[in-house]
């Protein structure tokens, strides 16, 4: 007997070490290089200064900035438009409900370099779209060359990739919401659209909750678009958080640094999650 209740945590063993090996120990030591400065060919502990280096460097502040409000921008319009794709896709009525999944869900599982070159090309200014544009009148748009335009040209590259992946989420949850809910709800005299926000949202709260955290987390961390489309440009206007570490990490061999901006991305990420748990009424 004593000898059987040691086969559990033989079978669990290599997941264990390999959690500790290749997450739990790099998360620990990324935490104590951040409090590390590297002098004379070596690591000595340097306390809060990269952290202070922080306030007064401005590019991360920029690269803050623009993370931000490429977040503003993107993940609401997603979080609804994947929404409102998921409730069209689990009507009865539409035909052809695998092809349009499928489609839709597509670019989630293309590679981040292809579908980034694959915009790089677009969004030219004697790219495909602005072609289009000039044939209903309306000149060339410089999409990869204007602080503006670059910005919203990586916002449209996200919400390409990801409205599907989400698409599919809200639709798996759909498919668990009874139907005589709203088959009761229309017996009580009860339109689509009230049916919509007094049954559909209130039993999407707990998905919503789970779509809108990782599309947080996702785009706190914002690296391969802004680096395939505009290198951080023009000026360091798409210089997002995940391209700053990047940078000071693999191009200005400063990791201590990078560590400490890596930190700062998790304090955000928890702060966000946990007013996204109190806006929906959810328990952290």
């Amino acid at each position: 007997m004593k000898q059987s209740k040691k086969f559990p945590y033989l079978f669990i063993a290599p997941a264990v070490i390999l959690f500790i090996v290749f997450t739990a120990y790099p998360i620990i030591a990324s935490l104590y290089l951040s409090f590390q400065t590297y002098e004379g060919g070596s690591y000595s502990f340097a306390g809060l200064s990269n952290y202070t280096r922080l306030l007064e460097d401005s590019i991360f502040w920029k690269a803050l900035g623009n993370t931000f409000i490429i977040f503003i921008l993107q993940v609401p319009i997603m979080l609804l438009m994947a929404m409102a794709l998921a409730s069209v896709l689990n009507s009865q009525l539409l035909k052809l409900k695998g092809f349009f999944r499928v489609s839709f869900f597509l670019p989630a599982v293309t590679s981040l370099v292809a579908y980034s070159l694959l915009f790089s090309i677009i969004l030219q200014d004697n790219g495909i779209l602005n072609t289009l544009l000039n044939a209903i009148g309306i000149e060339n748009i410089p999409w990869l060359s204007d602080p503006f335009w670059a910005k919203i040209s990586i916002v449209m590259a996200m919400m390409w990739r990801w409205t599907g992946y989400n698409m599919i989420i809200f639709l798996a949850a759909l498919q668990n919401i009874p139907d005589h809910m709203y088959e009761a709800a229309s017996i009580d005299g009860a339109g689509k659209i009230r049916q919509f926000f007094s049954i559909t949202i209130p039993n999407l709260k707990p998905i919503i909750l789970f779509a809108g955290i990782l599309s947080t987390i996702g785009t706190l961390q914002l690296f391969d678009e802004p680096f395939n489309l505009t290198q951080g440009g023009p000026a360091d206007s798409t210089m997002t958080l995940g391209l700053y570490i990047y940078e000071n990490g693999f191009e200005y061999f400063d990791f201590s640094y990078g560590s400490a901006v890596a930190y700062v991305v998790v304090v955000l990420v928890a702060i966000l999650s946990y007013f996204q748990f109190k806006v929906t009424g959810e328990r952290s």
